[in-house]
């Protein structure tokens, strides 16, 4: 699922045209913004499975040699993902309709880079977000899922959906804010896109993690501060 998602972003279709017939009933069926809007949507989606499945990886895994062992099937594996996947889905919806108004703001522009005072705003509030108590909980629940299991565990399929949905919650609560940072390096930049990816899987999978994700804070302030200065002095000159 992750090298197909990372296929489609190299692929990269940018409008319902790119589609085929499937885009031609597209924009048959609706306004060419809305179909454009729909496509910036499956962008979106696409984009966090490719960025936050395999930092969810070792939690699938765990869950895999688990269920079998209390009766369950392999299908739940997949509900289980699936349920994980809803949640980066929703997010998806909520960044679509935030690129939508920035878009109408001037805030983005056409390669889809904020401009350098919001650019320089969402890097305050993500290495602040990064050094919260919140986001150091979310963190320790993601890197630990032997203790996720152990603590969430429900039966049935249902239950598998249910932790699917309460992992991703975890998640998006550690990470969230690392994929607005797409806001200010560019939405399609696959540099930066691979580069945000790592660094969510290194704060999951490293002893150090949680440090990582300290210094990554102190960074994205320190980087902030000097957009906001050079901003400033721009103005003033």
């Amino acid at each position: 699922m992750t090298v197909l998602a990372w296929l489609y972003l190299v692929w990269m279709p940018m409008s319902a045209s790119n589609f085929g017939g499937f885009g031609r009933r597209l924009l048959g069926a609706t306004s060419p913004e809305v179909a454009n809007a729909w496509i910036m949507f499956l962008m979106w989606a696409v984009m966090m499975v490719a960025m936050m499945l395999p930092s969810a990886a070792p939690m699938i895994e765990t869950y895999a040699r688990v269920a079998p062992a209390r009766g369950g099937s392999l299908a739940r594996v997949w509900i289980f993902a699936a349920g994980y996947v809803v949640v980066w889905t929703i997010f998806s919806a909520l960044a679509t309709a935030a690129q939508l108004s920035l878009q109408r703001l001037g805030m983005i522009n056409n390669a889809m880079t904020a401009t350098p005072i919001l650019a320089a705003l969402l890097l305050l509030a993500t290495g602040l977000y990064q050094l919260t108590p919140l986001k150091t909980l979310c963190l320790s629940q993601c890197r630990s899922p032997l203790g996720f299991l152990m603590t969430q565990w429900r039966e049935g399929a249902s239950g598998a959906l249910l932790m699917g949905l309460r992992h991703g919650v975890i998640c998006f609560g550690c990470c969230a804010m690392l994929m607005v940072l797409l806001f200010v390096f560019g939405v399609m930049n696959l540099t930066w896109v691979a580069a945000l990816s790592l660094l969510v899987l290194l704060e999951k999978a490293l002893p150090v993690g949680r440090l990582i994700a300290r210094v990554s804070g102190v960074a994205m302030l320190a980087a902030g501060i000097a957009l906001l200065v050079r901003v400033a002095g721009s103005l003033i000159a």
